[in-house]
């Protein structure tokens, strides 16, 4: 869960509607004692090779803050964002975290990236600090069994299952899974390839992993066409996605290429030739610009943000939506009461209706396939 249009973010905090004094200790005070407005915390990638997809994000929860508190808010109180920039690093993420739980938030509501998320599940826990996850999928999201953890997407489970299904469909025989080494990524990996083996119609011809930021994948690209497989599904994020299929198709690969939901957000396309674009298509979470039942939310995200929204910014606004229906129904801002109120959920968001299973992952879960179309992506039916 997922390129670049830098957002240009100088500050740390990025601190949204309302006016109230901020907790400054180390052991924040619950959160039902702050009167005035409810903050919800967010930690996204707003710097780094994952910003264009944080920027969306952002943009989706600040309009769900906007018309919550337009409606009159939550419990007659304001809600206010508070978003720190993770760069999708897992160190940043952790300084990020420590510094958001002294901001006297209720919730967090935020993570793009899975690796990013994973260390910062413990310190929001110790802090009593139930988590709405908006994007990140891993499956290493649910291993430590936290009950005040949810997440709007659909697992890498589920995503496996979807596009095995569609890597036959789409003619594939011999499988090469990529990934990069990283959570999400090698999660989803490892699940395609069980899923593969599973059904027994493709054959797992390899699974190799990549290095994150190298300049080319040649090497990798060679093994590809080594093991003659006619199918690759890479797991990891547009910047190596984008370099390993210029690397195929200029080593000759002419099968067909894949790529996982955090690689059809960004620009993958955008310097690929028709030729190298030929045959790429990618498992995708929600894309507003398919899904004609989000028209009229498209139209206010584009109001508000002068641009259309991106493959993130709608499981951000669910999020956040989410997150105030579950304190309304918990009556306060008390975080067990909310965090209960959560695994009650049955919410009609713009990714469907939301509602979790016992280990906090979604019960109905929502993809969709996209095909390479000149420099965009459109939906393959």
């Amino acid at each position: 869960m997922r390129g670049p249009r830098i957002l240009a973010v100088a500050a740390a905090a990025v601190i949204l509607a309302g006016l109230s004094a901020c907790a400054g200790t180390d052991d924040p005070k619950p959160a039902a004692s702050t009167p005035g407005v409810i903050r919800l915390a967010s930690l996204l990638p707003l710097t780094g090779r994952s910003s264009h997809s944080g920027e969306a994000m952002l943009n989706g929860a600040k309009l769900a803050i906007s018309e919550v508190n337009a409606a009159g808010g939550v419990l007659g109180r304001q809600l206010e964002l508070v978003a720190e920039d993770d760069a999708c690093d897992p160190g940043t993420a952790v300084t990020a975290a420590q510094t958001v739980i002294k901001k006297d938030v209720t919730l967090s509501v935020g993570g793009y990236c899975s690796s990013a998320v994973v260390p910062t599940l413990k310190i929001f826990r110790d802090a009593g600090i139930p988590m709405i996850i908006a994007q990140a999928n891993s499956t290493d999201l649910i291993e430590p069994r936290y009950d005040s953890v949810f997440l709007i997407c659909g697992t890498v489970t589920a995503e496996a299952e979807f596009a095995v299904d569609w890597m036959k469909q789409l003619g594939g025989r011999r499988l090469s899974v990529v990934h990069d080494g990283t959570s999400f990524p090698i999660t989803l990996a490892e699940a395609t390839a069980e899923q593969a083996r599973k059904t027994g119609e493709l054959t797992v011809a390899n699974v190799l992993k990549l290095s994150q930021g190298a300049t080319g994948y040649e090497r990798i690209a060679g093994s590809i066409i080594g093991s003659k497989a006619d199918i690759v599904y890479y797991t990891g994020y547009y910047g190596e996605a984008n370099q390993l299929i210029k690397d195929l198709r200029g080593k000759g690969f002419t099968g067909r290429i894949v790529v996982g939901d955090g690689a059809t957000d960004g620009p993958l396309l955008a310097d690929l030739s028709e030729a190298q674009a030929r045959d790429v298509y990618g498992t995708a979470l929600l894309v507003p610009a398919f899904m004609p039942e989000l028209k009229d939310w498209s139209q206010r995200y584009q109001a508000a943000n002068g641009a259309e929204p991106g493959p993130s910014s709608a499981e951000a606004y669910d999020a956040v939506m989410v997150a105030a229906d579950a304190i309304k129904r918990a009556g306060n801002t008390d975080r067990e009461a909310v965090r209960v109120a959560l695994s009650g959920t049955d919410h009609a968001g713009l990714s469907g209706q939301v509602a979790f299973n016992a280990d906090g992952t979604r019960t109905v879960p929502k993809f969709l396939l996209l095909e390479a179309n000149g420099k965009a992506f459109r939906l393959r039916q």
